[in-house]
């Protein structure tokens, strides 16, 4: 019997009957995640834990939805006694011993951690293709990419491994490998839930979000680990609520603008069709539909560069090879050790974005182009909160393309920042972003849409999105029947 492939009520209810126990879905996903072993989601495995935990459960009252389900963590999350690698052999061996703060806020909960997934290294990346560990596959078809840098996350949730994985998205990384694989990945407004114990890559960007199959199901996640924490200064204090709360309420009325940009010729015209025709389904049901311009949107990605690697920069700098992670072994002097480390330690990319980032923070450089790219970045936030004065959210493509090959060349270091043109707009004004999955291309492969809302306006995103969703009706189980 397979009961993960069932919606969380359903299960929520057998455990509350007892006509399941947690172990059966613990095992359930380890069954799953061998059958696909094949598309290297997973970095570490956390199964002698995961059982131990699944059989404690089993004297504990099934008080919350989320009781007794398996989750799987981006691995640049920290996991008390979990092995966290940020997909680096910098960090191969490295197993922190605390916990970030949504790991303890699902624990509380009672979910199970069933493992950490691959990624890019150290979320530098739009394909996956730059983990230390090999690049997950799609499981759509096992020869294209399934984005990055959340990769792995994506992976498994289209596979039906598990119900629920975390990703984080700096510039686009929940919601393009989301778009990808078909699945539905939140990239919460800036400061929404805690980042503490999030491995920084740049940390006025970072964000961490829930990936999962269906829009209620994200929602339910996003209550779970929202909330002020004392130990990220950039945590919003406010009150909680409920993201499913506007779940099922009626669309009709509704504004929605549409960035002429992002629907601009950089888009494939089978992405655009499909958007077009998710568009001319809203505007039937009596949603207001217009196209607009939103101006600095197309320099995100010049600012995205300059911000994201110069904080990178920063960040790495302290992976030196002296406290913790790969270490040279015999190294002539301190010098020799800090460049022998880091020389090997680190892969091509992130060597390359800490080289760039060094220069644009040396100096007078600082000024020239970081504090320029904040400036500018301020301007387009407010521009995007002029669009939301007259409107109620933003849509747009996810991706420019499906998902290409995994043999594709990696020689243009532009092309990792181009794939992700489309998503880095929202991680420039702090917004929230949502992708959800709205039809295929012509070879089957997922085509994603982005529902961006103002800041901490999440429930509304998510009340539009269960609509679409519910409208189109698609199969999106890549192991079962087709669309």
């Amino acid at each position: 019997m397979r009961y993960l492939n069932k919606n969380i009520e359903e299960i929520h209810e057998l455990l509350k009957s007892k006509k399941i126990k947690p172990i059966d879905l613990v095992n359930e996903a380890f069954e799953n995640i061998e059958k696909n072993k094949d598309l290297n989601a997973y970095i570490t495995l956390n199964k002698e834990e995961a059982i131990k935990t699944a059989k404690e459960l089993e004297e504990k009252p099934v008080d919350n939805i989320l009781f007794g389900l398996p989750i799987a963590v981006k691995d640049n999350i920290v996991t008390n006694g979990l092995r966290t690698t940020c997909a680096s052999h910098i960090l191969e061996n490295f197993t922190p011993i605390y916990d970030a703060t949504i790991v303890e806020k699902i624990k509380a909960k009672n979910m199970i951690i069933i493992g950490k997934t691959n990624m890019d290294e150290f979320a530098m990346g739009s394909s996956s293709r730059t983990s230390y560990f090999g690049a997950p596959k799609n499981p759509w078809n096992k020869e294209k990419i399934c984005g990055g840098s959340s990769g792995g996350s994506a992976a498994t949730i289209a596979a039906r491994d598990v119900l629920f994985a975390f990703g984080s998205d700096t510039g686009g990384s929940i919601r393009q490998p989301a778009s990808y694989t078909g699945i539905v990945g939140m990239k919460p407004t800036y400061g929404r839930i805690s980042r503490y114990g999030l491995v920084a890559f740049a940390s006025s960007l970072d964000q961490i979000g829930p990936m999962t199959k269906n829009v209620y199901e994200n929602a339910v996640l996003m209550n779970a680990i929202c909330g002020h924490d004392d130990k990220d200064l950039t945590s919003a204090n406010l009150e909680d609520e409920d993201f499913t709360r506007m779940i099922g309420e009626d669309v009709t009325g509704m504004k929605i603008a549409v960035p002429n940009y992002l629907m601009s010729d950089i888009v494939s015209d089978e992405i655009k069709n499909k958007i077009k025709e998710t568009i001319k389904m809203l505007q039937d049901k009596g949603v207001i539909v217009d196209y607009v311009d939103v101006k600095y949107i197309e320099n995100a990605m010049t600012l995205y560069q300059i911000i994201a690697m110069g904080e990178a920069s920063s960040n790495l700098a302290r992976f030196d090879g002296i406290r913790y992670g790969y270490s040279e072994e015999n190294p002539k002097n301190i010098e020799d050790l800090y460049l022998e480390t880091r020389g090997k330690g680190f892969g091509d990319e992130v060597k390359r974005r800490i080289m760039v980032g060094s220069y644009l923070l040396s100096g007078e450089n600082a000024k020239i182009y970081y504090d320029k790219a904040l400036s500018i970045r301020d301007d387009m936030r407010k521009e995007f909160k002029r669009v939301f004065n007259d409107y109620d959210l933003i849509i747009a493509p996810t991706t420019v393309t499906t998902a290409y090959d995994l043999t594709d060349p990696m020689d243009d270091p532009r092309k990792s920042f181009m794939d992700d043109i489309l998503v880095i707009p929202v991680n420039m004004a702090g917004l929230p972003g949502l992708n959800i999955p709205v039809g295929f291309s012509d070879t089957h492969m997922p085509i994603g849409m982005q529902i961006i809302g103002n800041s901490f306006e999440e429930a509304k995103m998510y009340k539009l999105a269960s609509f679409i969703e519910k409208e189109l009706n698609l199969d999106l189980d890549p192991n079962g029947g087709r669309e």
